[in-house]
């Protein structure tokens, strides 16, 4: 199933009960599908003129592939600023948890600019990042990715940098949302896994997510430009940053993960 028809399932009837096959990182499902899950049940409970700022989840277990409860409280709803909480429940357990700001524009006197994207070479020019069933997570095959900077995973690389192109492989072309954003920019492994020298499992722990309006009106389809920095790491544990532009460069959402390594 693509991701926009699982973003059909999930608004057709106002909330997702389970969880679809097919896209596992390891045991759990990869993180960017159900923190979708998670801010469509949060944004239902808020008004459409209200715009997802900041989303923060933490990863309390693994999600697996099958049922689900989902549940989403709004703790304040302010004139311009909207605060909801969320989890994911399997099995009786919390298993995801969320915090999000939801923030209406109002006037202000200060604008300050976003930065341009990275000079890559085109996307048809870099290499594309290999599936290798056992060793690459089965969800990447849902989509295309194209090294620009940093190194393939557990080749042992210095480098802190990594990032390129990346789109849906089977995207319909609609217009891109929060939801399909959320999985972009957690699509490619993490930063860290270019400095290790053989496969090793890692996971997200916390993750925060902060989004520019308006949205670009692009296809979902199209593609995107990703840069991450790995700002730290000691103890198993790893601080990455990321950013995602559209393909004009504009600036459309910063990330920040903690990342647990065990190597």
């Amino acid at each position: 199933m693509t991701f926009d028809q699982l973003l059909d399932e999930w608004r057709a009837d106002g909330k997702a009960q389970r969880v679809p096959e097919g896209w596992t990182q390891g045991r759990a499902t990869f993180g960017g599908l159900v923190a979708a899950i998670l801010h469509e049940k949060m944004a239902a409970q808020v008004a459409p003129d209200a715009s997802l700022r900041s989303l923060t989840i933490s990863f309390v277990g693994p999600v697996a592939a099958g049922a689900i409860d989902t549940s989403a409280t709004v703790l304040r709803a302010g004139r311009s600023v909207t605060q909801v909480e969320a989890h994911i429940r399997q099995e009786g357990s919390v298993a995801l948890a969320g915090l999000a700001s939801f923030g209406r524009g109002r006037h202000s006197n200060i604008g300050v600019a976003t930065g341009r994207a990275p000079e890559f070479a085109t996307a048809e020019d870099c290499e594309a990042l290999p599936y290798i069933p056992g060793v690459v997570p089965e969800f990447t095959q849902k989509f295309d990715y194209r090294i620009a900077r940093g190194a393939l995973p557990f080749t042992g690389s210095s480098g802190r940098h990594l990032g390129g192109w990346v789109r849906f492989r089977d995207g319909s072309g609609k217009p891109v949302t929060i939801a399909h954003l959320l999985a972009l920019i957690d699509a490619w492994p993490p930063a860290i896994l270019p400095m290790l020298k053989q496969p090793a499992p890692a996971s997200s722990l916390t993750w925060t997510v902060e989004f520019i309006e308006p949205l670009p009106a692009l296809g979902a389809d199209q593609w995107w430009q990703y840069l991450a920095e790995v700002e730290q790491a000691a103890d198993g544990y790893g601080v990455v940053q990321a950013r995602l532009w559209d393909a004009q460069g504009r600036l459309v959402a910063f990330t920040r993960q903690t990342v647990t390594v065990f190597d």
